[in-house]
């Protein structure tokens, strides 16, 4: 059994491999199924995934026919026996520094960020190992270390001497391998993109890092995050001096680390400017759509993220502006919005209407600070502004069509949370009367009443559209159709009725207009005695006698008013009450 497992250990047994010195910067290391580290190039390591699964130069395996990645967590300190050799100059110093003679210390050593230290600083470690000291690393076979019966090492060669770092296990000699090249190379890329002046140069080494850190087995959030930094700060220092082919590669390039972060900041605004600059761009539709998808299904606070909501905004700018602008952007919120009855992402339609919101407030402020001497240059930026404004406008009457979004949507818009310049703007009202319409249209009672004032004294979509108020534009077309349904369903009671006796005016005008939900309104209020002085009783008596409709129906009121008067005569019941709530128990 001993022999076995011998045997089996030999089978996997590391040999080193070497970096030379002129093309270090440019090669990675892969691992390979039998275990091995062999040096390949960036552009190779796909390559050689895909070809075959023998291949030693593959990062990955084969497990029931599906490539398997090893993947290890990223180490940044821990304790490793560590022997250093200086380098023999000569037989007899070979011979002095033979594996035979070596000795191991325990060293608990930090991965720091330009080099590698130790706690201890003293013995092989009194002075720390920088990354760029290291000529090379590589995993070294334990059967060239003696005495190291189920341990595996690394060598770290510098130009003073080299390092051997031995653990005990495999796993844990490839954690510590991939962790000290990730360092390395982190430190690397960052020097020279710092320094690179060329954009060539730039957009090479940029795509490079990218590269290498989708390809390394290290599985931390540092890896994902160190590129966008870094490409970060250089298109915040630069973006201005790179020519148009370098934005877009870097947008290509930039693509598979935005599978899974969120861009930040500066990344926002450099894709901003090229949806401003090349709205009509390929770029825009095939890398910035998943970008905008993820941001839109798992932000939750454009608040604390403004440039991430403007980037969101000019790409729906972008895609307006294709042919067929408003369509494309329909066709886009109804592909987020998924094609089941209830939309799997609840955050999307908050994100939706925080992006519509802001960006109407803004047309709108804008409006204030513009100022053009030239009529032509006025009328281009009012067209291409007011293209702007139906667009933010359509998507909120694409976004009330869905019934699952309708009551957060009803609930989102009910504190009328637009300026007054919206308000009486033809266009914006236009369009968006087709939002309270479906609010209005909806039967369910928690939908239609998101037309009403969010709270006591506070006025909403109803008094917005009353006729005369500064919505109005279709002499109170909207407001009788919102009438209507709630007198019809949920609102046909006392409290309601008294709190719409200041539209009093406007009720009585569309009465003597025939106006059958206003004539309706003005005979509950007398049922319910829901006037609240006697002389705009008898307007309201006047009102409805004043047209054959009105007279009818306040002739059947004053029947019903008459029975019940007989019948409490007759000691029928004057007051109606409710039993007191009575516990189950009883």
């Amino acid at each position: 059994m001993e022999n076995q497992l011998r045997s089996s250990s030999k089978s996997n047994a590391i040999s080193s491999s070497s970096l030379s010195s002129g093309n270090h910067r440019s090669r990675y290391y892969s691992l390979g199924h039998n275990d091995n580290i062999s040096l390949t190039s960036p552009s190779n390591n796909c390559t050689g995934a895909s070809a075959s699964a023998t291949t030693p130069n593959t990062l990955c395996m084969l497990v029931n026919g599906r490539r398997i990645q090893q993947r290890y967590k990223l180490l940044t300190d821990g304790v490793v026996q560590v022997c250093r050799v200086p380098h023999a100059k000569n037989i007899i110093e070979k011979i002095r520094f033979s594996r035979f003679l070596r000795r191991w210390e325990d060293h608990h050593i930090n991965l720091e960020h330009s080099e590698i230290t130790s706690i201890t600083n003293e013995n092989y470690m009194d002075r720390s190992i920088a990354y760029s000291a290291i000529e090379d690393i590589s995993v070294w076979s334990k059967s060239k270390v003696i005495d190291s019966d189920c341990r595996f090492c690394i060598r770290i060669v510098t130009n003073d001497c080299i390092y051997f770092f031995q653990v005990n296990t495999l796993h844990l000699r490839d954690q510590w391998f991939y962790s000290i090249q990730w360092k390395r190379n982190k430190l690397k890329f960052e020097r020279i993109l710092r320094s690179a002046n060329r954009p060539e140069v730039l957009l090479k080494e940029m795509m490079n890092m990218i590269d290498f850190a989708m390809t390394t087995p290290i599985e931390d959030v540092e890896v994902h995050h160190f590129p966008l930094e870094i490409i970060s700060e250089i298109l915040q220092q630069q973006e201005f001096n790179l020519p148009r082919f370098v934005h877009e590669n870097v947008i290509v390039a930039l693509a598979p680390l935005l599978e899974k972060n969120y861009p930040s900041p500066e990344i926002c605004d450099f894709f901003s400017r090229h949806c401003r600059d090349s709205p009509r761009s390929q770029i825009v539709i095939e890398m910035f759509t998943p970008v905008v998808q993820r941001i839109l299904k798992h932000n939750t606070d454009f608040g604390k993220y403004p440039r991430m909501r403007i980037f969101v905004q000019e790409y729906l700018l972008a895609l307006n502006s294709q042919n067929d602008g408003l369509r494309v952007v329909q066709d886009f919120i109804k592909r987020i919005h998924g094609p089941t009855m209830i939309c799997p992402f609840p955050r999307v339609l908050s994100n939706f209407v925080s992006v519509c919101l802001a960006a109407i407030y803004n047309f709108f402020d804008d409006r204030k600070n513009f100022r053009f001497e030239d009529k032509e240059s006025c009328r281009a930026y009012e067209e291409e502004a007011e293209s702007q404004l139906v667009c933010y406008t359509k998507m909120l009457q694409t976004m009330s069509t869905f019934d699952d979004w309708r009551p957060h949507l009803g609930l989102l818009l009910q504190s009328v949370p637009f300026p007054d310049e919206a308000l009486t703007h033809d266009r914006f009202i236009e369009i968006f009367k087709n939002v309270v319409k479906n609010f209005v249209e909806d039967t369910r009672c928690e939908v239609h009443q998101t037309v009403l004032g969010i709270r006591e004294g506070k006025e909403g979509w109803f008094e917005m559209f009353c006729l005369g108020s500064i919505a109005c534009d279709d002499d109170g077309e909207m407001f009788s159709l919102m009438l209507s349904k709630l007198i019809s369903c949920c609102c046909r009671k006392k409290r309601f009725l008294l709190s719409i006796n200041k539209l009093l005016p406007a009720l009585m005008l569309l009465a003597l207009r025939e106006s059958q939900s206003s004539l309706d309104t003005l005979c509950a209020m007398l049922d319910l005695d829901a006037v609240e002085n006697r002389d705009n009783k008898l307007q309201l008596i006047s009102t409805l006698q004043s047209t054959p409709t009105g007279l009818k129906m306040y002739a059947k009121v004053c029947e019903r008013q008459i029975a019940l008067r007989e019948l409490q005569q007759k000691g029928g019941p004057r007051k109606l009450t409710l039993p007191s709530r009575i516990p189950n128990t009883v």
